[in-house]
């Protein structure tokens, strides 16, 4: 028996247990989070006796007789202080790891109410924010310490709510004080765990499953294989090659291939029965790269073979062009996986509901995940129903079934309620990552540094299974050239199967790889012709009205100059600086049915957003909101967000491809037209139980079109960022100017910014996921993830420019904020010591010696 002092109040702990499991699963606190259960991420920090601690690495027989403070804990002067700081600085984006933060700076403010920037920055340093790249985080523990150093009272907020002002967002409350639920935060009465054992080897034949012994264990109440599969085995997005559970006699291609599921009692009972199927596997050598996996005599990892998709793209004639250019460049690149590392691990509930069920997800799209448990269940739609909860980001990363369809299996079995979650090292290894690619480039220009032609050769590892690698290739491969004015484009691209764990979706969707090699080349083409970088950027940037390499007529609101100009001075007035362009399309585009979708009910006098287009962090709930209030004219305090619902809210798409802004938003704006109309001869409270829906869909044309200037994409963003380093190599500011069209909400655009930069940054120099024979070694904290002390100053530059009325001529930032960052930084170091470097992570910087 240990007792101490929580929140205070005296608890009393019956055994010796993780003080994070005590919190959450006996004392039902919400705001400490599991993020990674090893002491790195900080989102468990708790006060013990005023310092600020990680509670996953505290065991309940240490901390006798001592006080414990929880968010929870906070008085209701430092919870209102906190709760609007952090939502007026804009610091809150998926919100998984801000009470952690809270309690961080509470630890800082109770020591020192006037923090220097610095001071600030230690303090934060035990805490990782993947979303917001802490610069709002940092700002939010200033506004906090200055309104409880001076006692002044916190400021009431009244918001309009139209667009370009800078509101609160709808949620910023709830994830600040942690009263909002991720998955995991709930609890069913009933509930059952569950699990999957995953296989011991990423190649290997599975000859038997025997579940036998395992079934004996006290408190298993069930065990899954194969054979307990009621519809397809087999899912996916777009090729159904991701078996649910592997099969006697077939054989496993990534480590996180899962063999058997088991649903137990309790967490224990959990682990045994796991512990206990036996497997009989015969190993076999994995195929851990594309090279090794397109050699003549390969094994086959899927039965058609090891390709899984080839784009060629080709407009003009490359061949020749270089040939007659004045300068040609040609290099080989070579970029790693990268994992997501989201805060929130993947969780899903399952219970039934009627004669199928219900499942409570935090991914990128309910409408998938219901199409999917729909397969493999057999099941037609009315009898799924998919819930979101809050999404502790996603980056791409929960766009794949990771534990929904195994929570719903169980608990269609079972007819129990169910909660199946991956511990951190699960979710590393399991996920699609970024893919890894080999390219060879090739770029000419003239005398006058003008652009003629380029030619690629893109190999990327799309690991085991297909996920959404073919799209990731075709993105790759139709952003290879560039924002630029050109037209002789020949480019080759190939994704290669392997017994790696499969690449799939990732902030920036093939464009950040492909990118990092057009823009490192073109470096050295301006050396060729005696300019700066700066200036044959420039010279060729895509104007209005001019046809962008895909053949695409660049719109009236294209503004790639206009952030080449706004960098200008601050990359010609520092010696080592860097520079990089981008362009990245807003919809899923090529001729690819793209639909967004939103409902307007009034309910209780108040307008309820019913969409299900997926918030992870990026902010559409609070885009839609304003939408509607520019719309219609009512103010944010009557906007109500409701959670994407397969059963409530119409299907709005994935939150992927930086679509949402526009597709979701002209969506609502629809509806809200409709709302408008009726506002002018009623109330809204003479309007209750009126529902108005809203759609717009994107047309584009496919890959291969035969028209002269097909449209690729509904919308482009394009980017110009500058990184400076000092003379040491260490990073000092980042400098980004990005074209987004129309800001929404100017705060938040921020946010994504700073987000995607240091990101970017991450990318550029720390950040890996190395592989030995093909398993993942990392842990979260050695993925090299950027901390708040390593982050240089980043100045956000907002281009508006865009007249166009979808959205209100706003576009998406989401994923081209981290699209430039790494070339960028690639170049500035070109300058300081004169390396060209081609590989990432960066070598021979203050930030990796090797």
């Amino acid at each position: 028996m240990y007792t101490f002092i929580l929140n205070d109040r005296e608890v009393e702990a019956k055994e010796d247990i993780n003080l994070l499991e005590f919190l959450r699963e006996q004392e039902d606190l919400t705001s400490v989070k599991n993020g990674c259960s090893e002491g790195a991420c900080g989102a468990c920090m708790v006060l013990l006796d005023g310092k600020a601690m990680r509670a996953c690495i505290l065991k309940t027989s240490k901390i006798q007789d001592k006080h414990v403070i929880t968010v929870e804990g906070l008085s209701d002067r430092e919870k209102e202080v906190f709760a609007y700081s952090f939502g007026e600085a804009g610091a809150v984006q998926c919100g998984f790891c801000i009470p952690g933060m809270v309690i961080s700076a509470k630890a800082l403010i109770d020591t020192n109410n006037n923090p220097t920037s610095e001071d600030i920055k230690k303090a934060l340093r035990g805490n990782i924010c993947r979303c917001t790249g802490y610069i709002k985080i940092e700002q939010a523990v200033n506004m906090a310490a200055k309104i409880i150093r001076e006692g002044t009272e916190v400021p009431e907020t009244h918001f309009k709510g139209v667009m370009g002002e800078n509101v609160h967002r709808v949620d910023a409350l709830a994830k600040t004080l942690g009263t909002g639920k991720y998955v995991d935060d709930m609890k069913i009465n009933g509930m059952l765990y569950g699990s999957a054992l995953r296989t011991k080897y990423p190649r290997a034949l599975v000859k038997r499953i025997d579940i036998e012994e395992a079934k004996k264990i006290p408190g298993v109440v069930a065990i899954l294989t194969y054979k307990d599969i009621p519809g397809n085995r087999y899912l996916g997005h777009l090729v159904k090659d991701w078996p649910a559970l592997i099969a006697e006699g077939e054989e496993t291609r990534y480590v996180g291939d899962s063999i058997a599921l088991v649903a137990a009692e309790n967490k224990k009972a959990l682990k045994e029965g796991l512990e206990a199927i036996v497997v009989d596997y015969e190993e076999r050598t994995p195929l851990s790269s594309p090279e090794i996996a397109l050699e003549e005599n390969a094994p086959k990892i899927h039965e058609k073979g090891n390709i899984l998709f080839k784009q060629v793209l080709n407009r003009g004639n490359a061949e020749e062009a270089i040939k007659n250019s004045k300068y040609v460049v040609t290099n080989k690149y070579s970029v790693p996986f990268t994992e997501h590392a989201f805060m929130e691990p993947e969780c899903a509930i399952g219970m039934p509901y009627g004669f199928g069920v219900k499942v409570y997800t935090g991914g990128q799209n309910v409408f998938d995940d219901q199409h999917e448990i729909m397969s493999l269940l057999g099941l037609p739609e009315e009898e799924v129903r998919i819930v979101s909860k809050y999404v502790g980001g996603g980056f791409g990363g929960k766009e794949d079934m990771s534990v929904q369809h195994h929570a719903a299996l169980l608990a269609y079995i079972t007819k129990k309620p169910i909660k199946v979650i991956l511990s951190r090292k699960e979710s590393i290894m399991i996920h699609p990552k970024r893919h890894a690619m080999e390219m060879e480039f090739t770029t000419a220009c003239d005398e006058n540094g003008i652009l003629t032609a380029m030619k690629a050769v893109v190999i990327s590892d799309t690991g085991a299974y297909a996920s959404l690698g073919g799209p990731v290739l075709q993105r790759a491969c139709t952003h290879a050239a560039g924002p630029y004015n050109y037209h002789n484009v020949d480019i080759i691209g190939t994704a290669v199967y392997t017994n790696n764990p499969p690449g799939g979706a990732f902030r920036g969707f093939g464009v950040t790889q492909t990118a990092f090699a057009t823009e490192c080349n073109l470096n050295q083409l301006a050396e060729m012709v005696g300019i700066s970088p700066w200036e044959i950027r420039y010279r060729n940037a895509i104007e209005p009205g001019q046809v962008l390499p895909n053949g695409q007529i660049a719109d009236e609101g294209t503004a790639l100059k206009e952030t080449l100009e706004a960098v200008k001075q601050a990359y010609e007035s520092s010696p080592y600086a860097g520079i990089a362009c981008a362009l990245k399309n807003s919809g899923v585009g090529v001729g690819v049915p793209d639909v967004g979708r939103s409902r307007l009910t009034i309910i209780d006098g108040k307008v309820h957003v019913r969409c299900g287009a997926a918030c992870i962090g990026q902010g559409i709930g609070t885009v839609n909101a304003q939408i509607v209030c520019e719309t219609t004219g009512i103010t944010y305090d009557k906007i109500v967000v409701e959670d994407p619902d397969t059963h409530v809210t119409p299907n709005s798409g994935t939150t992927t491809a930086s679509r949402q802004t526009v597709f979701a938003g002209e969506a609502t704006k629809q509806a809200a037209i409709k709302l408008k109309k009726d506002l002018e001869n009623k109330t809204l409270e003479e309007l209750e139980g009126n529902d108005y829906y809203g759609e717009y869909k994107g047309v584009t044309d496919p890959i291969g079109s035969d028209k002269e200037n097909p449209v690729s994409h509904v919308a482009y963003g394009y980017a110009t960022q500058v990184a400076i380093i000092d003379e040491k190599g260490v990073l000092k500011k980042v400098v980004a100017a990005h074209d987004v069209g129309r800001a929404v909400n100017p705060k938040n655009v921020e946010g994504q910014i700073e987000g995607g930069v240091v990101m970017g940054l991450g990318y550029a120099l720390t950040e890996d996921y190395p592989l030995k024979d093909s398993i993942p070694t990392a842990k979260y904290g050695t993925l090299g993830l950027f901390r708040t002390n390593q982050v240089p100053e980043i100045e956000s530059i907002i281009i508006e420019k865009n007249t166009d009325e979808v959205a209100y001529g706003a576009k998406g930032i989401g994923e081209i904020v981290v699209i430039p960052t790494a070339p960028a930084v690639q170049g500035a170091y070109y300058k300081l010591d004169g390396k060209f470097r081609t590989k990432l992570p960066l070598s021979e910087t203050p930030y990796r010696k090797k």
